[in-house]
């Protein structure tokens, strides 16, 4: 991973950014996680799907408490924010840092997933859901 380089760094990138792309916040994102040390010790793929799917089950957990909208948003004693959206905000951070630091241009990956889904019959599968 590079170091951040002040000269041309201008900081985490913002939804006020025009030309913010999904590649720039999933850098941001591992940079994160590198400077706060997640990834002091290589941690095993394994482990960090089992991290997403603990935000997953947060997510559930908040919704099985629901006390308002899914879109409510609220800071525990602590100041953090918390809800069911935060929790899945959680397990996407998980999945861009994971990715980045495998390699994976996730950004690429969900362009062309969702041009194939949209070639795909009604409710292929046959699947009820």
């Amino acid at each position: 991973m590079e170091a951040p380089n002040p000269a041309t760094d201008n900081g985490p990138p913002t939804r006020d950014d025009p030309a913010l792309r999904l590649a720039d916040y999933q850098r941001d994102v591992h940079r994160t996680a590198v400077e706060h040390g997640w990834w002091d010790v290589e941690r095993p793929v394994l482990e960090a799907i089992v991290l997403i799917h603990a935000e997953l089950s947060e997510a559930v957990e908040d919704y099985r408490k629901l006390d308002g909208p899914l879109t409510r948003v609220y800071r525990d004693e602590s100041g953090k924010i918390e809800g069911f959206g935060v929790e899945l905000a959680d397990a996407i951070i998980r999945i861009l840092d994971l990715c980045e630091h495998l390699g994976i241009d996730m950004e690429a990956l969900l362009l062309e997933k969702n041009a194939y889904n949209r070639t795909r019959p009604y409710r292929h599968g046959g699947r009820k859901a």
